[in-house]
């Protein structure tokens, strides 16, 4: 991973796996890092500020 991100409520170093990302009622697979120990997930905010922001876009103009 680029960065060695650290979760603050296990200590653990993230590591990248399959996360189920969901908007209006649609699911979908990405992969992203994640807390090997709870399951938290790291959502940056580029990521979130585009290619998610693209997505939501797009499922809202259906």
């Amino acid at each position: 991973m680029e960065d060695d991100w650290i979760c603050t409520k296990c200590s653990l170093s993230l590591e990248v796996g399959k996360v189920n990302i969901g908007y209006l009622g649609e699911f979908f697979p990405v992969d992203l890092p994640r807390c090997p120990g709870c399951g938290q997930t790291l959502i940056t905010a580029e990521l979130a500020m585009g290619k998610m922001a693209e997505v939501e876009k797009l499922l809202e103009d259906k």
